[in-house]
Parts: C-alpha cells; sequence; structure tokens
C-alpha cells in the first residue's frame, strides 16, 4: 500500500507540474499568435483526446506515461506549412518572441512555486521553535560555546523564528561565507552572539544531515520514553519487553532521550544489560543483550524496538506553534522562499562541479516518489510543500544553458541576437548530442543514487 500511495502521488505530482511547465510555453505562444497543433501531457499511449472547435483545431492529448509533455506548434522545419499561415509559425516568429515562448515554461514552473508557498503560508505551518540542544563536544557548535536550549532568533543579519528557518538560512549562508554570526537567546533570558565557523566544515561533502555535521541538534523538553513495537526474533521480544513498556533506566543509569538509549545499547553489542521497565505502575528488571547487527556498512548494537517520546501536553504547546499570515504576506512570503530556494539551488550545483559537493546529493525519480508518498500521507500541506520545491527545481534546471533544455534554446536565441542570425543546423545537432550527453550522465547518477538509499 505503501509503494502504491508513492506512485499514485509522484504520478499525480509529476502529471500537474509538467502541466505547468508546458501550459506556460502555450499560453505564451497563443497569445503572440503562433499555431498550436498539439498539447500534449505524458507520453506512450494516448488515454484522452480532444481537438478544440475553434479555427486552430488544437489537439489535447493526455498519454499513458506522464514523464513529461510537450507542445507541438506550427513549424516549418518540421514539414510544410501553408503560406497563408506561415506568420503563425514559430521558427518566422522574431527573436523576442521565439525568446518568450520558451521562457515561459520555467517562468509558470516558478509562478507555481510562489502560489503554492503563499497557500501554504495562509492555511497555516505546522513549525518547531527555533531550539537547539546536545552539542556534541569537539564541534563547530561545541567550540562557539554553543549550551543546550539556546534559542537562535536570527544567523548573521536574518531573523529567524522556526527550526526550518535555521535548517534553509544556515546553508544558504555557508554557501556565501561559511564563517557566521549566530544571534541567541539563552535559557536564562539573555541575549548573546555566537561566531559559528564552518570553514573546514564540509556540510554537503555526502548526503548526511548536514546540520548535526555542526554538533548541534534539536532540542526535546523532558519526556519519557516507550516502546512502540517490538521486532520479532530479537533480542527485545526473547528478553520479555512488551509495547507501552515505559524504558526508566539502562544498567541503573535514567533513559533520559531516545538517543542516549540508543547510543547504549549500541555501545554495550553482545553484553548484558539491566533494563530497568515501568510496565502497568510496577518497575521490573529485564536481562537483555544486543546483537551485533550491520546496517549501512556499520555494525551496531540493537535489541529490536522502535520508541516514542512522550511529551507533557505543555511543553508541546510550548515547543510547536502555527506560522499563518495574511494574503500579502504570505504571497510575499512565497517570493522570498521561492527566489532564495532557487539561489540555494544554484549555489549547491556550483559546490558540485567544483567538487565541494558530493555527488551523492543528486536526487532521481525514485526519491522523489518516496518523499512523494510520505508527504501525500502526512496531508495536503507537506504535500504541496514538495511540489513547490520540485516546481522551482524543475524551472532552474530548464533554465541552465545546456542544449536539449529550455535554458540552450534561450542561450542559442542570445547568439543570434548579437550575431544577427540564428545558430546554424549544425551547431544545433552538435549542442543536441552534449545536451542529451549531460542529462543522460545526471540520470545515471541520480538513479544510482536512489537505488543506494533503498539498498541501504
Amino acid at each position: 500500500m505503501t509503494i502504491l500511495i508513492a506512485i499514485a502521488a509522484f504520478l499525480v505530482a509529476i502529471a500537474i507540474l509538467v502541466g505547468v511547465h508546458e501550459f506556460g510555453h502555450f499560453w505564451v505562444a497563443r497569445k503572440l499568435g503562433i499555431k498550436i497543433i498539439r498539447f500534449a501531457i505524458g507520453f506512450g499511449k494516448p488515454l484522452w483526446t480532444y481537438k478544440s472547435k475553434d479555427k486552430d483545431g488544437t489537439e489535447f492529448v493526455l498519454a499513458a506515461i506522464p514523464m513529461g509533455g510537450y507542445v507541438k506548434m506550427l513549424d516549418e522545419r518540421e514539414g510544410d506549412v501553408d503560406p497563408a499561415e506561415k506568420h503563425r509559425a514559430f521558427n518566422t516568429q522574431p527573436v523576442w518572441k521565439r525568446f518568450l515562448v520558451v521562457l515561459a515554461g520555467p517562468l509558470f514552473n516558478f509562478i507555481f512555486a510562489i502560489a503554492a508557498f503563499a497557500v501554504i503560508q495562509m492555511m497555516g505551518v505546522d513549525s518547531v521553535r527555533p531550539y537547539v540542544g546536545n552539542i556534541s563536544p569537539n564541534t563547530p557548535a561545541a567550540l562557539s560555546g554553543f549550551e543546550d536550549k539556546d534559542k537562535i532568533v536570527g544567523i548573521n543579519d536574518i531573523d529567524i523564528q522556526s527550526m526550518r528557518q535555521v535548517r534553509l538560512t544556515l546553508l544558504n549562508e555557508y554557501l556565501i561565507n561559511p564563517d557566521l554570526t549566530i544571534h541567541v537567546e539563552t535559557k536564562s533570558g539573555s541575549n548573546v552572539s555566537r561566531r559559528l565557523d564552518l570553514t573546514d566544515t564540509r556540510l554537503l561533502s555526502d548526503e548526511k544531515d548536514y546540520f548535526t555535521k555542526t554538533g548541534m541538534s534539536f532540542w526535546q523538553p523532558p519526556h519519557s520514553i516507550s516502546v512502540a513495537q517490538v521486532m520479532p526474533d530479537t533480542a527485545a521480544l526473547e528478553a520479555g519487553v512488551k509495547v507501552k513498556d515505559k524504558l526508566v533506566s539502562v544498567d541503573g543509569k535514567e533513559v533520559t532521550s531516545g538517543k542516549f538509549f540508543a547510543d547504549y545499547i549500541n555501545n554495550h553489542a553482545g553484553e548484558s544489560v539491566q533494563l530497568g521497565v515501568e510496565r502497568d505502575g510496577s518497575k521490573k528488571i529485564l536481562e537483555i543483550t544486543p546483537r551485533l547487527t550491520e546496517i549501512e556498512g556499520k555494525k551496531r548494537g540493537l535489541i529490536g524496538v522502535a520508541l516514542k517520546a512522550d511529551y507533557s501536553e505543555a511543553d508541546v504547546k510550548d515547543l510547536f506553534f502555527v506560522r499563518q499570515a495574511s494574503f500579502v504576506e504570505s504571497l510575499k512570503f512565497g517570493f522570498t522562499e521561492t527566489y532564495g530556494l532557487s539561489i540555494m539551488t544554484l549555489k549547491v550545483m556550483g559546490r558540485l562541479i567544483t567538487g565541494e559537493a558530493s555527488l551523492k546529493n543528486i536526487s532521481g525519480p525514485i526519491t522523489i516518489a518516496n518523499y512523494a508518498g510520505k508527504s501525500a500521507s502526512v496531508g495536503f500541506s507537506a504535500f504541496l510543500t514538495l511540489m513547490a520545491i520540485v516546481s522551482l527545481s524543475l524551472g532552474v534546471l530548464n533554465l541552465l544553458p545546456i542544449p536539449m533544455l529550455d535554458g540552450g534554446h534561450l542561450l542559442y536565441y542570445i547568439v543570434e541576437l548579437v550575431k544577427g542570425s540564428p545558430v546554424s543546423e549544425k551547431v544545433e545537432a552538435i549542442g543536441m548530442r552534449i545536451g542529451m550527453s549531460l542529462v543522460g550522465v545526471l540520470m545515471v547518477v541520480a538513479i544510482y543514487n536512489d537505488i543506494g538509499r533503498l539498498i541501504n
């Protein structure tokens, strides 16, 4: 069922975003008087077709494989054109019209992202207050003097309200200058600024969470840990651990967090451990021996349970809040979010080219489908957020000056404006082969990474 939801969510998302992109080309072309022969979403066998009743008789097609689409315009390079309609052929248009038609596809992807982010903001975004805790020793955060429950209120000159803002702003500012100034409100209520020097910290050297590489993690209020699930054929099942058992102690040490418990178990593989649990109001001591298990090439001690953190209602109310804004403020947020994420995408691409960021950060259709399924299960707001991010990514990608992509065609038109004549067919053919090779290599890397993630 999870796989089916992921596939369905992915196909819906891609079909909508491809439709938005192609509609941009279609709408601008028609406004500029260019004749549209076919507007198609997907490839393969047509599932639905409709022919417009106007004089152009444009054919609208929805095909079986929604992994792309196209707008077929009247063009002398693709067949004979009636002399009476020559003025409506794409290739006969002045360069500025062709430029606008091609630019419209990526531009509509950005417009969709802006609108989606604005809608999400108006609906209200579930957010987490930007408290940090569990500062790892000998890390940039520890050397900067960060303390448990520091509340980040600013990064450089940017105000911060939520943990999501911390993550995005930290990465964006790091890509500009890795020497950051973090403004915090301490647990005692005083305001201080801490210098976080990430010059020697390669946040994007692999696909692991870049935020934890700073030495910071999300602060969690005091809570108890209970067992949510006991896996079959595991040490926990053999020891008599049951669902809803509250984990009180391990070898006499108080269980203060799920991370503390997981780390302790991991470090005592093959050793007998005294596990203190509370069950139905009474306390029990269970003997359990964590089993050495290999995960992603690393050996870990595991007992085979899923954990659940139980927070008090007051702590939850203090930690979580809903960010909601008016129409104007939401629209402004949509613009700034789309712009910021687009610039950050370009910066990361630049780091990929220079080797400062790992190619493992590239994701393909399998990873997108996985997140589409998860976000669809969470709710409409999460799914719409994913679509906004993918849409702006499509916009950025299509604007790259690579032949075969929209950006490659725009590059040709700029050259045409400079030299006064179109790029030769020979140059276009060579560029197309180069572009197809580059995009092909990118897809191979992306799918390879996707499969690696599935295996792990």
